[in-house]
């Protein structure tokens, strides 16, 4: 079956590498922006960096396998941008990127920290004033651990680790035995803090661990004076796909990829400002990388692989990974350079409860996080796990918390109490691999019915189903949500949870866990929407139905809350809707390769960015208006690998209060967002939603203020949505940036 070829050009579309860096600039943003609390711009920059390894380590791995090889995208680039292309682009970008970065680090961050008396010294600095307290710290810690390592002949170069920091220096013998020059290296302990205290309990004035080692390599190399010294950091491709074949058993498979990982191709090479020319020609050389030499200063002397246009060396002007200011935010004691705590509320309709199916038998709930608890997701397992009513648990786990994780225990608890257990454990969800490994084993041990679903498809919903004999009869319990169950990361990101009894999701939520354990396809789907099988098509569909109103002359509306928007055939619909005259808003948290406000192809199309405290994280879907409105949650992006590749699932939500709920209080705090709301221009770029005269609104903290206010007993409105750390003034009503822009063009025309 042939299908017409499409009216749209490659340049109706935004690259989805080049966006994903438009998303990572607004994150060093908030690092840049004075406004937000010290000690927080310091985590934005650790955020960014942990960021971008991870791009290089999967996005751009993948990029240079397909320009150095003859292997294909598993989807094609929507704007027609062939790899090498990409990577020319990508390593431009970066440049000016990292480049930002540091001067954020080196021009902002360091003097505000020093002006709050927190001071981050170098070693060259501090050997006047004498190191007793480092010499010590450096002979019973350090020195014990490091482990200096020659490279000659008789010492081949190690195998240097993903994402590990190294000193390199160039040797002069000066007595004793061995070469009379000689190169080497020194692993930075990752087992030992960054940021080394000056004295012990001192949280105020510290040095890097790296700099520390450095001022002692005469000691770790004796015989030899330093000539020189640098430091570097290699990023390797850390993506692993298993191949679509069987295997005996998935565990094994995927600790044998893991164990792999280590050995596979470096993608980038950072490296401190000016590196030795000799010992960046052998990194160069040794990891086969491509490198500009007009972009890293000595590469010309170095000589080396060079490939004009693009480069994977980034000479960096200041600490190397900067990942490590998590542990800064973390020793820190400074509450004033902190964001207020955050204290969850009680979800609407759990205010108090004694029996918790009870109430989820009496209405559905809605659980708005972080804003408000994680408990009663936790209490959902823990109490079934000890009602002796209930004689079945069937969950999916995706991403859970490391360490002591409630979740794991609880289900484990349950399978020992004799009910009927069984997890949906995904060990493919990139990262996590090992950690969900190590859970997979304990609940196996102690008698959950573990599964890994398919070769071929990440199971990607957040589903957790409890069934209980209530009487004579067996009622099942369901909790639906756009995110893990990780209470972790439920205290950072933003997500959308459902509780309901409903007979009918619960008929299809019980047929989608057959099909995860039994492969059993015949059910048919009633008011769950799954992938791969329907969520693509269902979706198209929504959206032309709005369409086709708008074109009879209907109210026609679509909003979409999501974290990313890449599949071609997705925003084809949504530019033949625009063109139609459909309203449509997209709030895409990350990655948009949808160009809005393109004249007769995407006019009526606004994109916004919401990038702050916490992450966004949640996927909310609106179609229509008034009667016809339906509203739905997701735990899918709308992405190729999301309809195509994994399990997904997009729920109704039904209930009229909750749906009011999201239409009329959540997705408006969004949209009147003038202060950390980005909006996509058609050229690609971002630029901030001014307040211009409106009074100013902060979504996130205005949730917040609005969870507070149910928390205190206080009815939602009757107090100013305000958040007085901040002095945010108070929020309107909730009006939409359209209503807005509506009344300045009235008042224009009246000028």
């Amino acid at each position: 079956m042939s299908t017409a070829p499409s009216p749209f050009l490659p340049e109706h579309f935004i690259n989805r590498e080049l966006s994903w860096l438009e998303f990572n600039a607004r994150v060093l943003e908030e690092a840049q922006d004075a406004e937000n609390p010290l000690l927080e711009r310091a985590k934005f920059l650790a955020i960014f960096a942990s960021n971008l390894d991870e791009f290089f380590m999967v996005r751009v791995a993948g990029l240079r396998e397909q320009a150095f090889s003859d292997m294909l995208p598993q989807d094609p680039p929507v704007d027609g941008l062939r790899p090498l292309a990409q990577l020319q682009r990508i390593a431009r970008r970066t440049e000016q990127l990292v480049a930002r970065q540091y001067d954020c680090w080196n021009k902002s961050i360091v003097p505000a920290l020093a002006e709050a008396g927190i001071r981050i010294h170098a070693m060259k600095d501090l050997e006047a004033k004498g190191t007793k307290s480092l010499d010590k710290y450096f002979r019973q810690a350090v020195f014990p651990v490091v482990t200096p390592m020659a490279i000659d002949p008789a010492h081949p170069s190690p195998r240097f680790h993903n994402r590990g920091l190294y000193l390199a220096a160039m040797l002069e013998r000066m007595s004793g035995i061995g070469p009379q020059r000689l190169f080497a290296v020194v692993q930075v302990p990752q087992v030992l803090p960054r940021f080394v205290s000056l004295e012990p309990d001192d949280k105020q004035d510290f040095v890097l661990l790296d700099d520390l080692i450095a001022s002692r390599l005469p000691e770790l190399f004796g015989g030899y004076r330093i000539v020189d010294h640098g430091t570097f950091r290699i990023t390797r491709d850390m993506d692993i796909e298993l191949l679509e074949q069987e295997a005996d058993d998935m565990l094994r498979s995927i600790e044998s990829r893991l164990r792999a990982r280590q050995r596979t191709e470096a993608v980038r090479l950072e490296i401190s400002k000016g590196m030795n020319p000799a010992v960046l020609k052998m990194l160069v050389t040794e990891e086969e990388l491509h490198a500009d030499n007009k972009s890293v200063a000595g590469l010309s002397e170095a000589g080396g692989a060079v490939e004009v246009g693009y480069n994977e060396v980034y000479e960096i002007d200041g600490p190397l990974d900067m990942t490590c200011l998590h542990e800064l935010a973390q020793i820190v004691d400074r509450k004033d350079l902190r964001d207020p705590p955050l204290v969850p509320r009680p979800p609407v309709g759990l205010e108090r409860y004694d029996d918790l199916f009870a109430e989820i038998a009496e209405h559905d709930i809605l659980l708005h996080h972080p804003y408000e608890s994680f408990l009663p997701v936790l209490d959902f397992v823990t109490m079934a796990a000890r009602d002796p009513q209930v004689l079945a648990i069937k969950q999916t786990l995706y991403r859970t918390s490391g360490g002591d994780s409630p979740v794991v225990q609880a289900l484990a608890e349950a399978a020992e109490n004799g009910k009927q257990v069984t997890a949906l454990v995904e060990l493919k969800a990139r990262f996590d691999e090992a950690n969900n490994i190590t859970w997979a084993r304990h609940l196996e041990r102690a008698g959950v019915h573990v599964v890994f679903g398919y070769m071929g498809l990440k199971t990607h919903c957040k589903l957790a189903m409890v069934v209980r004999k209530e009487g004579k009869k067996v009622r099942r319990y369901v909790h639906l949500s756009t995110g893990n169950y990780n209470p972790n990361t439920a205290l950072v990101y933003t997500d959308l949870g459902l509780f309901t009894a409903d007979k009918v999701i619960a008929d299809d939520v019980s047929a989608l866990f057959n099909f995860l354990t039994g492969y059993s396809q015949k059910h048919e789907w009633q008011k769950l929407v799954i992938a791969p099988s329907d969520l693509k098509g269902r979706t198209i569909e929504l959206i032309n139905e709005q369409a086709e109103r708008a074109r009879e002359g209907k109210r026609s509306r679509i909003i979409a809350k999501l974290n990313s928007l890449v599949d071609r055939r997705t925003i084809e619909a949504l530019y033949q809707a625009s063109q139609a005259g459909v309203p449509i808003d997209l709030m895409i948290r990350g990655i948009c390769c949808l160009r809005p406000g393109l004249p007769e192809i995407s006019e009526t199309i606004r994109v916004f960015s919401v990038v702050d405290r916490f992450l966004e994280h949640s996927r909310i879907l609106v179609f229509g208006e008034g009667s016809k409105e339906q509203v739905f949650l997701s735990s899918a992006d709308w992405m190729p690998r999301n309809f195509e590749r994994r399990v997904e699932v997009m729920f109704p939500v039904e209930a009229e209060d909750l749906r009011r709920r999201i239409v009329e209080e959540i997705i408006p705090t969004y949209m009147s967002d003038n202060r950390r709301m980005r909006m996509l221009r058609p050229d690609g770029t971002y630029v901030r939603v001014s307040a211009t005269d409106a009074p100013p609104h902060r979504s996130q903290y205005e949730l917040l203020t609005l969870a507070a206010s149910r928390g205190n007993g206080e009815a939602a409105g009757s107090i100013p949505l305000s958040f007085d750390a901040i002095a945010l003034g108070t929020s309107g009503n909730g009006q939409s940036l359209r209503e807005g822009e509506k009344r300045k063009k009235k008042k224009s025309s009246a000028k």
